[in-house]
């Protein structure tokens, strides 16, 4: 079976990221999470967005294909195992993530992340 906890590249105009999906399954639903997690080649910095369950939010832990991200209300979903995804996500979170910090992480809520990606897609 492959492995889908690789790091994967991203180039975006002159800078290169590396990123990497990781899920956490525990016993009560409510305890996972998915985790996409960035990084700058040329830094030592990491980007986590976090997605965890929620009355109306689901991450995949088994019935979903890996790494998908659904809201209910709407049925809209995204898979971060997509390059596509990757990259709306990051210009999304760019703005908050300031490189110039000693900070080496900064774990950010990844569901409003996901709203700002989702909606420009549903117009």
């Amino acid at each position: 079976m492959k492995s889908n906890r690789r790091l994967r590249r991203l180039v975006v105009g002159d800078t290169t990221w590396y990123w990497a999906v990781r899920q956490r399954v525990e016993p009560a639903s409510e305890d996972c999470s998915l985790t996409l997690s960035l990084y700058r080649e040329d830094k030592r910095h990491r980007l986590a967005l976090i997605f965890r369950p929620d009355s109306d939010r689901v991450v995949s832990n088994s019935y979903f294909e890996s790494g998908t991200l659904v809201r209910l209300p709407d049925r809209s979903w995204l898979n971060l195992y997509e390059p596509g995804t990757v990259r709306r996500l990051l210009d999304a979170a760019a703005p908050v993530w300031d490189l110039s910090t000693s900070e080496q992480m900064v774990e950010l809520e990844g569901w409003q992340y996901f709203d700002a990606v989702v909606e420009p897609l549903s117009r």
